[in-house]
C-alpha cells in the first residue's frame, strides 16, 4: 500500500531570512477502478481505504445497494519501473445477476481530487434514484450535538494535522456517537470512504446519522448522502444551490456553516431539536 504522507524540501520564505526545511506532504495518486475486468473510472485519491472508496463509489453511483451485491474485491497487477505492485488498480466482481454499470458519453466516470464526478452530459445523469432515500427517516438529532460534531472531526483528522492538506468526512449516530472517520485529498473520496466503511458494517441504509464534510456542501456529496439513505448532511462550509435543491427534493436535512453554536438550517428542519 502507498503511502499517505511523503516529504520534500522547501525554501520557507520571510521578511527577514529564508531557510531550507524539509515538509510533509500528503500523497495524491491514481487508483484506478475496475468493474469485472473492465476500467470504470480513474480517481486521483491518498492511498487507504482503498476498498472501502471503490464500494462507496459504485453505491453512490448506483451500481451496487448492498454488500451482497460485490463478490470480490481485488488488487490488480499494476506494476512500476521497479516490478513492485502500485496498488493503483482495484477490480470489482460484481454478484452474479448485478448488472454492469452503463458507461457511455452521458456518464463519464473520470474524477479528479477537486471535482469529483465530472463530464456528466447533464444533470438528469446524475439524478439517480435512491433505493435508499431519507425522506422517511424519522430521526432527530439535538443542535447541540450537531455543534460538537465538527470538533470531533479535526481531532480525529490525523494527517491532517500533519499536512494541512486532507478533506475530511465523518459518520455520526444521531446521539453523537463517532461511527467512522475518513480522510483523503478529495472531499468525494472522503464520503465515498465513509460510505464503504457503512456498506463492508451492513450499515446501508444509513438510517439515524449524520454525515459532516468539512468543507462546502455540493451537489455531488449531497447525492451521496441520498443514495446511502444519509438523513442529516452537515458541512463547516457553504452549500450549492443546487445541492440544497436536491436536498429539498429527496428529503433530506442540510445543515451548513457549522460553527461552534451557529448553523444554517436549508431544509427539513424538522430534524433538527432546538
Amino acid at each position: 500500500m502507498g503511502r499517505v504522507t511523503a516529504r520534500r524540501r522547501v525554501q520557507h520564505v520571510t521578511a527577514d531570512d529564508v531557510v531550507a526545511r524539509p515538509e510533509t506532504l500528503v500523497v495524491e495518486e491514481p487508483l484506478e477502478i475496475r468493474v469485472n475486468g473492465k476500467p470504470i473510472t480513474v480517481t486521483m485519491r491518498t492511498p487507504g481505504s482503498d476498498i472501502e472508496l471503490a464500494q462507496g463509489f459504485l453505491l453512490t453511483e448506483g451500481v451496487i445497494s448492498s454488500r451482497d451485491d460485490v463478490l470480490t474485491v481485488r488488487y490488480c497487477k499494476g506494476a512500476g519501473a521497479d516490478n513492485l505492485n502500485t496498488y493503483n488498480v482495484l477490480d470489482v466482481t460484481l454478484a452474479p445477476g448485478v448488472a454492469m454499470p452503463d458507461v457511455d458519453v452521458t456518464r463519464n466516470f473520470y474524477t479528479t481530487s477537486s471535482c469529483g464526478v465530472c463530464g456528466k452530459a447533464s444533470l438528469d445523469a446524475v439524478r439517480l434514484i435512491s433505493k435508499h432515500g431519507p425522506g422517511d427517516d424519522p430521526s432527530l438529532v439535538a443542535a447541540e450535538t450537531l455543534s460538537a460534531m465538527p470538533e470531533k472531526l479535526r481531532d480525529a483528522q490525523k494527517v491532517f494535522a500533519s499536512t494541512g492538506g486532507l478533506h475530511g468526512a465523518a459518520l455520526f449516530g444521531v446521539d453523537g456517537t463517532t461511527l467512522a472517520v475518513r480522510e483523503d485529498i478529495g472531499r468525494h473520496n472522503a464520503v465515498d470512504k465513509v460510505i464503504g466503511w457503512a456498506l463492508e458494517a451492513d450499515r446501508v441504509p444509513l438510517t439515524a446519522t449524520v454525515l459532516l464534510v468539512s468543507g462546502r456542501a455540493s451537489f455531488e456529496l449531497t447525492q451521496k448522502a441520498v443514495m446511502a439513505g444519509i438523513p442529516v448532511l452537515a458541512a463547516v462550509s457553504a452549500p450549492s444551490s443546487l445541492a440544497v435543491d436536491l436536498a429539498s427534493q429527496s428529503g433530506l436535512t442540510l445543515v451548513a456553516f457549522l460553527r461552534g453554536d451557529s448553523m444554517n438550517i436549508y431544509t427539513r428542519p424538522d430534524r433538527i431539536k432546538r
